[in-house]
């Protein structure tokens, strides 16, 4: 089976084309991180028209890519949220004028079950597992029991992580996306030069806050003399920032894991994704956290971390096999919970 998987969720316009066996015959991605640099972050308005404009431009690239045409497909898979709205209805409304122009059936696909199970297609991971989803809108734990079924152990309580990079990169003028930036930087600084906290680290639960630790950021930054910040001050400071957030992912996936096993004592493994699942420092913190809890830690190529079109028809496969359809009728949505059983996240020092 062949199926087109469409992401627009974001700032990325992705197509590719994916079999039932796990090849990837076309993985096409158009990043508009040059068109939002000037605004130091994602302008949705803008991230819309930009879809609006290229999506069928990169459908076409990725049918020629695979030497296909739409009538080799099985069926056609879209991001149908979360995610900016006005991009999400760009992929929705491109997909179902694919699916009704050649007889396809639709498949509206979780962008976050797209991350959750990247590692099924790139490693064949078995059910369960444990995810640690780690992005720019994003940071969840949770167990994954099979397709669809996902149970919460802990979400951020504000700002994502990957948001946390992004603004804390700004501060320091290292611009957007501050991810990378931030990385490239800490190589060189010293971690432990500026004393930042660690939100909830050795607090009850599996959840996560962010929006501390980047004031945190902004208040240390502030009392430096005054000035043009040093080229070793931002250095520094990013491996400083980084540190932090890498203790308390870790520390929160210790905990997760702990309590994966006893939900779930036949999960072997610890699946990271999403695209702070990039960062080296992370990876290589999990990997000793999973090698000590006696975990295999399963973290995709860079390439299919970050948004992309493969990850999504191959959740559309899975569901496909599943004969799980969607009907035309799909409204776009802008939020859309994994597990919609789990209790409404209330804020860091708020009892939820």
């Amino acid at each position: 089976m062949k199926v087109l998987g469409i992401e627009t969720s974001c700032d990325e316009t992705a197509a590719a084309i994916v079999t039932d066996t796990g090849e990837i015959l076309a993985d096409v991605v158009l990043s508009q991180i040059e068109i939002h640099q000037p605004f130091g972050g994602i302008v949705p308005e803008v991230a819309a028209r930009a879809h609006l404009e290229f999506a069928d431009r990169v459908v076409k690239d990725a049918m020629d890519q695979a030497g296909l045409n739409f009538q080799d497909l099985d069926a056609v898979a879209v991001t149908g949220g979360p995610g900016l709205i006005g991009g999400v209805i760009v992929g929705v409304m491109t997909a179902k004028a694919i699916a009704m122009a050649h007889n396809l059936p639709f498949i509206a696909v979780n962008h976050l079950e797209g991350h959750a199970l990247t590692a099924r297609l790139t490693n064949q991971t078995a059910f369960p597992y444990l995810l640690l989803l780690v992005s720019g809108g994003h940071t969840q734990l949770l167990a994954v029991k099979g397709v669809g079924d996902f149970t919460r152990l802990g979400t951020t309580l504000d700002d994502a992580v990957g948001e946390a990079f992004d603004k804390s990169a700004k501060i320091l003028g290292l611009g957007y996306p501050g991810g990378p930036k931030i990385e490239a930087e800490a190589k060189f600084g010293d971690p432990k030069r500026f004393d930042l906290p660690r939100p909830l680290r050795g607090k009850p639960g599996c959840n996560f806050s962010f929006s501390g630790l980047k004031a945190a950021v902004k208040r240390k930054v502030d009392a430096l003399p005054p000035g043009d910040l040093l080229d070793q001050d931002v250095k520094d400071m990013a491996a400083s920032f980084q540190a932090a957030a890498t203790d308390v992912i870790g520390e929160r996936t210790l905990k997760a894991l702990k309590e994966f096993r006893s939900l779930c004592p036949d999960g072997k493994s610890l699946v990271i994704a999403g695209g702070v699942a990039a960062n080296t420092a992370l990876r290589t913190r999990l990997q000793k956290i999973a090698t000590q809890e006696g975990f295999e830690l399963v973290a995709p190529p860079l390439n299919l971390c970050t948004d992309n079109g493969a990850m999504i028809a191959w959740a559309g496969l899975e569901h496909f096999k599943l004969n799980q359809t969607s009907d035309l009728n799909f409204a776009p949505r802008p939020r859309w919970p994994l597990d919609p059983n789990a209790p409404k996240a209330a804020g860091a020092g708020v009892k939820a």
